[in-house]
C-alpha cells in the first residue's frame, strides 16, 4: 500500500439549502479528498488554515492516518466561503469569498512528503499546482481537480498543468468549458489531447465517465436524497486515488474499482451537511455501499 499526498484548500464553509442555515461548517478541497482517501492509504495533506481553525479536527484527521505536519497555521482568519443551493441541490449562488491566510497560500511540501508516489492536487490555483509539481519527486500519479473559475481567468497556466498531470478529474459542465465541445466524445478527445493520461467527467447526481485509452467506463450515480452535494466532487477524487494507492498500480481494472468506490464515498458524503457523514462513515460501509453499486448494474445475458 502506497501513500496519497493532498494540497488545496481547508476551509470554514457557511451553507444555506432547503434544510435551514449551517454556519461556518469544515470545507474546503483536501479537507475532503483527505478524509475520503484514508478510508483506503495513509494520506499527507498540505494547506493552510488560521488560528481560529478548530485543534480537535486536526486532531481527528490524524486519528485517521492523515499526517497533518504540512498543515501550516497562520496568522489571521481561516479561508471561508458562503454558498446558497437552490430547493433541488443542482445549483449553488456564491454569497461571499474571504480568502483569509489563503490569500497567502505558498504551497511548501515537506521533505519527507516530496517522494509521495500518489498526488492529489485539489482545486487550487494551476500556479499553485504547478509549484507542487515542481517540488515532488517522480511521482507515479498526479491527479489534479480544476473549475470554471480557473477556466476563464488563468487559461495558460491550467494549460501547462495539464500537460504534467496524469488524470484530469472535472465535471461535465467544466468539462464542456474547457474543451469547447459538447459531445462527450469530443469533450473527451479534446481533454486528453491536453495532456492528461486518463480523464474522469463527474456527472453528479448521473454518475462518471472514465476515459483512459481504449478503457472506457461509465458508474452510476448511487440514487438517494441528497442532504448536501457541497464537497462530493473532491470526496470522489480523494476515494478514487485512496483506492489505486492502495493498490499501488494504474492498471484498466484498477481505474474502473477506484471510480466505484470513489462514487461510494461521494455518494455518502451527500447524506450529512458538511464532512459530518465522512466523520461517521466506516470502512465496512463502503464495502456494502460498493456491493450495492454492483447491484444496481448487474444482469445476466441472454
Amino acid at each position: 500500500m502506497s501513500s496519497m499526498l493532498v494540497v488545496g484548500s481547508v476551509a470554514f464553509d457557511t451553507l444555506h439549502n432547503a434544510r435551514g442555515s449551517f454556519p461556518k461548517v469544515i470545507g474546503g478541497s483536501a479537507t475532503y479528498a483527505s478524509l475520503a482517501g484514508s478510508f483506503f492509504t495513509d494520506v499527507q495533506l498540505v494547506g493552510i488554515v488560521g488560528r481560529d481553525f478548530p485543534d480537535e479536527l486536526v486532531q481527528t484527521m490524524r486519528s485517521r492516518g492523515i499526517d497533518c505536519d504540512g498543515l501550516e497555521v497562520a496568522d489571521g482568519p481561516t479561508f471561508h466561503w458562503e454558498g446558497q443551493y437552490t430547493d433541488d441541490l443542482t445549483s449553488r449562488t456564491s454569497l461571499k469569498t474571504e480568502l483569509g491566510v489563503f490569500a497567502d497560500f505558498d504551497p511548501k511540501i515537506p521533505e519527507r512528503f516530496r517522494q509521495t508516489p500518489f498526488v492529489m492536487l485539489g482545486n487550487i490555483a494551476p500556479e499553485l499546482q504547478l509549484s507542487v509539481l515542481d517540488q515532488v519527486e517522480r511521482p507515479k500519479l498526479v491527479v489534479a481537480d480544476t473549475m470554471n473559475f480557473w477556466i476563464d481567468g488563468a487559461r495558460p497556466a491550467l494549460e501547462k498543468l495539464l500537460r504534467g498531470v496524469d488524470v484530469l478529474v472535472i465535471n461535465e459542465e467544466e468539462a464542456r468549458q474547457l474543451s469547447g465541445h459538447h459531445h462527450l466524445v469530443r469533450v473527451a478527445s479534446a481533454l486528453l489531447d491536453m495532456g492528461p493520461r486518463t480523464l474522469v467527467i463527474k456527472q453528479g447526481e448521473y454518475g462518471a465517465w472514465l476515459f483512459a485509452g481504449e478503457n472506457i467506463f461509465n458508474a452510476p450515480a448511487f440514487l438517494l436524497e441528497a442532504v448536501d452535494p457541497t464537497g462530493a466532487g473532491d470526496a470522489f477524487a480523494g476515494g478514487f486515488l485512496g483506492y489505486v494507492a492502495r493498490h499501488g498500480n494504474t492498471e484498466p481494472e484498477t481505474l474502473r474499482q477506484a471510480v466505484i468506490y470513489g462514487s461510494a464515498v461521494a455518494s455518502f458524503c451527500v447524506e450529512g451537511i458538511a464532512v459530518e457523514r465522512l466523520l461517521s462513515l466506516s470502512r465496512e460501509d463502503i464495502v456494502l455501499r460498493v456491493q450495492r453499486f454492483r447491484d444496481l448494474v448487474d444482469f445476466k445475458p441472454v
